[in-house]
């Protein structure tokens, strides 16, 4: 058996910007797909491109860009979905988008949402809260699920470190 030589978990010291750490001025097309990278390269996320965003806008998962510039809540959407997309289906993110929004604020309900995620990676033990509204119920099962995949890649990643596999030669 190996040991979990991880720090803690490693995640204690990740970031994620808050509404009013976000750019608060439009942004072209290049300098939202750096920003974005630049928030995710810690997790070791998937790239985001412009193809990606661009897809996201013809199917209506984001707002589209006026005179070519991105503004805030499409950053902050950009983000969300860049998150989740290795768990759930676009549509599935839309719908958890719109859901948690209806009776909230996109920048009460993304904060909402960058707390509960920071809080998974500062302590993992965290119990969901009982008695929350099913929206917030939503966004710690999200995080929740997050932090365990990303969790899960950095031991995989680590075991695979310690004892790298060798590929076995096919004979034909």
């Amino acid at each position: 058996m190996t040991v979990n030589k991880l720090n803690k978990n490693n995640f204690e010291d990740i970031v994620f910007p808050h509404w009013d750490e976000l750019p608060n001025f439009d942004l072209y097309m290049d300098q939202v797909v750096a920003y974005i990278n630049q928030v995710l390269a810690p997790l070791e996320m998937p790239t985001v491109t412009s193809t990606m965003i661009n897809n996201y806008v013809k199917k209506k998962m984001i707002l589209a860009p006026v005179k070519k510039k991105y503004q805030t809540l499409q950053v902050a959407d950009i983000l969300i979905i860049s998150l989740l997309k290795p768990i759930f289906s676009l549509d599935q993110i839309r719908a958890a988008i719109d859901q948690i929004t209806i009776d909230s604020y996109p920048k009460k309900a993304y904060n909402s949402f960058v707390d509960t995620l920071l809080g998974f990676f500062k302590n993992p033990t965290n119990q969901p809260l009982e008695g929350v509204s099913l929206e917030t119920q939503l966004m710690q099962s999200a995080a929740s699920v997050l932090f365990h995949k990303l969790e899960a890649e950095k031991i995989l990643g680590t075991l695979q470190e310690q004892h790298p596999i060798k590929e076995v030669p096919t004979t034909k």
